[in-house]
């Protein structure tokens, strides 16, 4: 009896560790709004000495549906030298049954490279894994040790919409009798907390059921949402060049003597090269003629080597190969200026979508892209080096209203970046439109855009004039266009603005009923669809600040006269101001169309008066005109 009762209990705990990650055991609230559910994600970081740091790192995710396939990729980024041991990968089906397992020879080794052809130490271990059925689950493990201790990630909940997680650690376990600093930045919105417990020489960060954020319209991205703990070590190492950080000051003194000054000396040739430019003028003058000079010798190509990446190429390899990174390009044009007695800094930036800056209170190393600011005394001039397109003294919106590293000799100093208002950011729409009986119109047009609106038109600087066609047909949908063309475009580099003209014709504009025709106040706009949402979980953000002026005037058929206009519109609210105007002048019509938007993050219970802010805006480019035959 007591030999069954054993064979028994055996049976039972056999069938529970194959079934350890069963779907049905999500919480429901997790499963809400998630593509995948991060049922377990484990890391240890082990700070052994300045120059050694081994993490273990284990995940478990459960993918509910073909969506979450892109969220829950297996792979390990890694640089040469890293020691990687230890992995494992066991996939369960949605009972918790193993279906397949997986070690590093399954692995493909692969150049870690995401851009197209470049030079990097950086690689990525990566296996593929496709299920036919859902929800999988993916177990992954690994070890991985490295002598870079001046990176140590942040801990936070996950990085993407529709991601819940069930529970996650961080252990810190420091051996190596360095401070290691930490601070906790808690949720803006109280969507998460974090837990801190303190045993010994071990430090452990941990969250439990965290929801998934909703990838509803206008959300902030997730950085802004949830809460995050940030380390560094008071001492580190980076490719065996150590250092100490405790201030912005002691790190950018590394920073300017390890990763600027060694690569900052200009060859004969390149001091030829700034000679032959024969710079005269103001010093704007001068930095802007270097700059757009630099442009039409240089392309962009990602390169990641020396000094863990972080080391700009030599000024004279870009001159010769003419090619380099964001680095090595501000590095170029940083040496370029120098050679021409005018001093820039070298500056750090973290360049995205959503304003991320450095917290001047947390040193620490960071950011992904350079950038050059030259102080005047007219103010700071800004450099973006990467592109051969973009305008002199201006940042794109995705380094724009953020602080940046300004790295020099005496230390590293936290420079904002501009911030452009709405006016600045201006769309300018003039248009001719002449209407027929036929209920068809034919357009001409006068558009310009600066600020972020410039950004957003600067990729018509890539296409050929057919694409362009097809760009427009899609942009202004609309209208039903029978044919367009865009002509006279102009990147006007040294004021920051894109000009085009448009002429077209459209069908199906006006409708006729009997005598009289009726039109809609406003030919070209955005027909986005706004919907309230009165379950709105979190704020809504607006990223960019605008301002577009439309002047439309008509001209009518011959033989027809206005019948009936709309009343003038005026629309003010905390999110922007519309204004529609328009007047008579015998056989046409002049319309001004006005909107301004204000950027900002809202709470969410003010989504629903922006929705109606909108639609009352597109009520007012929808509103009709009455034309009737004389």
């Amino acid at each position: 009896m007591m030999k069954i009762l054993i064979l028994g209990a055996l049976s039972t705990a056999s069938v529970y560790f194959a079934q350890t990650y069963p779907a049905s055991a999500i919480p429901e609230n997790l499963k809400k709004n998630a593509d995948v559910v991060i049922r377990k994600d484990f890391t240890t970081a082990q700070i052994n000495k300045i120059d050694e740091i081994k993490y273990q790192f284990n995940t478990v995710t459960t993918v509910l549906n073909k969506d979450g396939d892109s969220k829950a990729l297996i792979y390990i980024p890694y640089k040469k030298g890293d020691n990687i041991s230890d992995v494992k990968v066991t996939i369960y089906d949605e009972a918790g049954k193993k279906v397949k397992s997986f070690s590093k020879s399954d692995f493909g080794d692969f150049a870690n490279n995401s851009q197209g052809v470049f030079y990097s130490d950086n690689r990525i271990l990566a296996l593929s894994y496709t299920s036919a059925h859902y929800p999988y689950t993916v177990d992954f493990s690994y070890q991985i040790t490295n002598d870079n201790t001046i990176f140590i990630p942040d801990f936070v909940p996950f990085s993407s919409p529709n991601i819940s997680l069930e529970e996650g650690q961080f252990k810190i376990i420091n051996k190596s009798g360095i401070e290691l600093r930490s601070k906790t930045y808690p949720s803006k919105y109280n969507y998460a907390s974090v837990v801190t417990s303190d045993n010994g020489g071990e430090k452990t960060y941990s969250y439990k059921n965290v929801p998934a954020i909703d990838d509803a319209q206008m959300l902030p991205q997730p950085v802004k949402i949830l809460p995050k703990v940030s380390f560094a070590l008071a001492k580190f190492n980076l490719e065996g060049k150590q250092g100490t950080l405790n201030t912005w000051t002691d790190f950018g003194t590394w920073y300017y003597t390890n990763l600027v000054e060694p690569v900052s000396a200009p060859t004969p040739a390149i001091k030829a090269e700034v000679a032959a430019l024969k710079l005269e003028g103001s010093t704007e003058e001068k930095v802007k003629k270097l700059y757009q000079y630099m442009q039409t010798k240089t392309r962009y190509i990602f390169v990641g080597l020396g000094i863990g990446g972080w080391l700009p190429m030599l000024p004279d390899e870009v001159h010769k190969k003419g090619y380099g990174d964001c680095k090595g390009l501000t590095n170029y044009m940083k040496t370029l200026l120098n050679e021409a007695g005018i001093p820039s800094n070298y500056c750090v930036i973290n360049s995205s979508s959503s304003e991320v800056s450095f917290d001047p209170d947390f040193p620490a190393m960071g950011g992904n892209h350079a950038i050059l600011m030259v102080p005047t005394e007219k103010g700071n001039i800004w450099l973006e080096n990467t592109s051969q397109q973009i305008a002199f003294n201006h940042l794109g919106y995705s380094t724009t209203d953020r602080n940046v590293l300004a790295v020099t000799k005496k230390g590293i100093e936290l420079i904002n970046t501009p911030t452009y208002t709405a006016e600045q950011n201006r769309e300018k729409q003039n248009l001719k439109i002449t209407l027929s009986e036929d209920s068809t119109i034919k357009g001409e047009g006068q558009f310009s855009y600066t600020g972020s609106q410039y950004d957003s038109n600067l990729s018509y600087t890539y296409l050929s004039p057919k694409e362009r066609i097809e760009s427009m047909k899609s942009r202004f949908d609309v209208l039903n266009f029978e044919k367009v063309e865009m002509k006279d475009f102009v990147n006007d580099k040294d004021n920051a603005v894109v000009k085009f003209n448009l002429d077209f014709k459209a069908n199906n504009y006006s409708k006729t009923t009997g005598e009289s025709m009726i039109f809609r106040a406003v030919p070209i706009f955005s027909n986005y669809h706004y919907k309230a949402d009165e379950n709105r979980e979190l704020p809504f953000e607006i990223g960019q600040s605008f301002e577009d002026e439309y002047e439309i005037d008509f001209v009518l058929p011959k033989n027809y006269k206005i019948d009936e206009v709309p009343q003038n519109v005026t629309v003010n609210s905390e999110f922007g101001t519309y204004k529609l105007t328009l007047v008579k002048n015998g056989e046409s019509l002049k319309v001004n169309r006005f909107i301004k938007i204000n950027k900002g993050i809202f709470p969410k219970e003010k989504y629903n008066d922006y929705v109606s802010f909108r639609k009352k805006a597109l009520n007012g480019d929808n509103a009709k005109i009455l034309i009737t035959k004389i």
